[in-house]
């Protein structure tokens, strides 16, 4: 019987708790003006700290009721300024707590109260649209809705401190596009923020640095203006440095060598400027060391991978400064059970944070290694680093997979680490799991690794045809995005590179002649590249080319046609005429082209033309179909005599003859070579 007495008992639990709190809202609507900002003032220290409370407040309909009486000019200034801090306060609260809050307006409602003049109302207002507009469920957009709401922050920046920290800070927030950053730049940002770099406010300070942060980020505009930005007389630059120094809180530090990272990365400043070298790249090294906070490592590491991202020079410095390659081991070990972290919120925190420090780790080891041999073999030298990569590639975290799998791509670019490291630890195993099922994002780093361990000389090579990958890499031929077509394709090539004819077949029949030939029409110029790479692999040797050209000649023929005729780059052509040469090489698959009168007059036509690279290929194909084959090695349907005869008469010979003045050595040795058939 206790049960059934439990229930009524909460109900009225709660209904005493609503009724406290509805008496909060009936004052609101009291007529007497000063009694509802003495509800209001109440209501202000009720709310204070009580997530509770607020909640309540919400569910009973206070917030359309303040927002109202913020809005009417017949309230007092008081009043006006009391209802914003109390609604401030809501927003304080949990994430529902502003879904409410932004589902009932507030945003236009404040916006609209900064035209009023009083200072003390536009900082309350201010104060609250901050609260609101650094949560992640709150709209940025909200912010550029109205094109005059910019502009009038910009002229609220010199009323006083406060409204220079609010509004730095609701602009720091709310600067998340490219289009964003244009808005804000357009209407003057970096005239009238660089001055609160040196504000006697450091929270002014700080804001308006992280204001410059999101501006510069992959933004070349900003970050050539920003290099010519004086402040007091001072580069901003410069004002930057100063901001790095170690005497500076760590977040300045932390901020102000992001700026100088983004400005370097839009090439405002050169990777060997000394402010880059000496000042920002050590103060982020610095940031990685275990005495800093697990955000602040994060951060560090990060920053520092994405700064040093395309420039082997800052690679390799990096790699020797305090001891940076080891001192990421610790990220692994992260909080170990001796750690030193006595608050138990802390470690909690970090507990669950600690996935983080991992998925840094990968991306600055991946950034470390993208070029040089020595630093690759200290990456994989490091403890356990093979084993720390192959259980990153099935963490449960996405953003430590795609970490991990980046950071393994990033050495599978050696071919010394292809057949040490990776034969050892049979990474292949874990990433052929990676390619099952995953999102696009880990599907191209992973496929672009794969493509490196299909490189000939790698011991993984095997095990992977083995493991019945092929009919994996013809699916991603056909996805929508182009880098997995790119990389799909790539690999197919890498494979059937001197590849047995049992595995050519099998690509041929896996990937099926209308995919192939869909492939050459594709509208990316580097899957075409790489289907013309993989149409050259598969015919490379006799047997290999007479056997597919027997069984897809005609296709094949006329793919090469349409290459031919469009409109490509010199590379495709040159490709495809390489194609062609190799088609000539075969024993019958030759009758192809010499029974092909328009394809004999394209060959011509490219012997003549004015891009050498396009002349040679051309010459080659001549080469290949005029040889003289009495050596034994079998000879088409059409003798090479035969074949000699037409092409003297389709006027080949006089265009050899002549090519072997070329200017160019190789064109005429080429040619040189052709015409000693003739006379064999």
């Amino acid at each position: 019987m206790a049960c059934l007495l439990e229930a009524p008992l909460r109900i009225s639990v709660l209904s005493e708790v609503t009724a406290t709190s509805r008496h909060y809202v009936d004052r609101l609507f009291d007529p007497d003006p000063q009694k509802v900002l003495q509800g209001v003032i109440d209501m202000k220290n009720a709310v204070i700290g009580n997530n509770k409370q607020k909640a309540n407040l919400i569910v009973l309909g206070a917030v359309p009721r303040l927002l109202y009486l913020l809005q009417q000019s017949s309230s007092s200034l008081e009043l006006r300024t009391e209802c914003s801090v109390v609604l401030g306060s809501l927003a304080m609260g949990t994430e529902n707590n502003i879904k409410s809050l932004v589902d009932c307006h507030i945003i236009p409602a404040l916006l609209q109260g900064l035209l009023c003049p009083d200072l003390i109302f536009i900082e309350a207002c201010l104060r609250c649209l901050r609260t609101v507009f650094i949560s992640p469920v709150t709209p940025v957009q909200l912010l550029y809705t109205d094109p005059t709401v910019i502009p009038h922050l910009m002229s609220l920046l010199s009323r006083s401190q406060r409204t220079q920290e609010y509004i730095t800070q609701i602009f720091s927030h709310c600067c998340k596009t490219p289009e964003h950053q244009t808005v804000l730049f357009n209407h003057g940002a970096i005239q009238n923020i660089a001055p609160l770099l040196i504000s006697p406010s450091y929270k002014v300070r700080m804001q308006a640095l992280k204001c410059f942060s999101v501006l510069a980020y992959e933004n070349t505009q900003v970050s050539m203006t920003l290099v010519n930005v004086l402040v007091d007389g001072e580069l901003l630059s410069q004002v930057f440095v100063r901001m790095m120094q170690r005497d500076q809180p760590i977040e300045m530090q932390l901020t102000a060598a992001k700026c100088l990272t983004y400005m370097c990365r839009a090439g405002a400043i050169k990777t060997d400027d000394s402010c880059i070298v000496l000042k920002t790249l050590p103060c982020l090294v610095r940031m990685c060391s275990k005495e800093h906070l697990l955000e602040e490592r994060v951060e560090g590491a990060e920053t520092l991978a994405y700064l040093m991202e395309p420039d082997v020079e800052l690679q390799r410095i990096a790699s020797t400064t305090d001891h940076l390659v080891a001192m990421l081991a610790d990220y692994f070990k992260y909080p170990s059970s001796v750690s030193a972290i006595t608050d138990i919120k802390r470690l909690d925190h970090d507990l669950k944070h600690a996935h983080e420090l991992r998925q840094a780790a990968f991306k600055l080891y991946a950034s470390l290694g993208s070029n040089d041999e020595d630093i690759r073999k200290k990456i994989t030298e490091t403890e356990n680093m093979m084993d720390r990569i192959v259980s990153g590639l099935s963490e449960s975290s996405i953003k430590v997979r795609l970490a991990a799998v980046r950071c393994l791509h990033s050495l599978s670019r050696s071919v010394q680490q292809l057949r040490t490291s990776f034969h050892d630890h049979a990474v292949w195993k874990p990433l052929m799991k990676l390619l099952q099922n995953a999102p696009d994002e880990v599907l191209v780093m992973a496929s672009s690794t794969l493509c490196n361990l299909l490189l000939e000389f790698s011991p993984s090579k095997e095990p992977i045809l083995e493991s019945g990958v092929i009919e994996l890499l013809c699916s991603l031929t056909q996805s929508d995005s182009p880098a997995l077509r790119v990389n799909g394709i790539w690999a197919l090539m890498n494979m059937a590179f001197q590849a047995d004819q049992k595995v050519k077949v099998e690509i041929v029949r896996c990937l099926g002649t209308e995919q192939l030939f869909r492939l050459l029409s594709d509208p990316d110029t580097n899957v075409l590249m790489k289907t013309l790479g993989l149409l050259r692999n598969l015919l490379s040797t006799r047997p290999h080319i007479d056997q597919i050209m027997s069984s897809h000649g005609k296709q094949i023929m006329q793919a090469v046609t349409l290459i031919l005729e469009a409109e490509h780059s010199i590379e495709v052509k040159e490709q495809t005429l390489c194609i062609l040469a190799n088609i000539g090489d075969g024993n019958t698959a030759k009758d192809l082209i010499m029974t092909n009168d328009d394809m004999l007059q394209k060959i011509k036509y490219y012997m003549g033309h004015s891009n050498v690279k396009l002349q040679l290929a051309a010459t080659f194909c001549i080469s290949n179909l005029i040889w003289n084959e009495e050596d034994g090695k079998g000879s088409g349907s059409q003798g090479s005599q035969e074949r000699q005869d037409k092409l003297r008469e389709m006027g080949f010979v006089d265009i050899l003859h002549k090519l072997t003045q070329a200017p160019d050595s190789s064109l005429s040795d080429r040619a040189k070579t052709a015409m000693q058939q003739y006379l064999a």
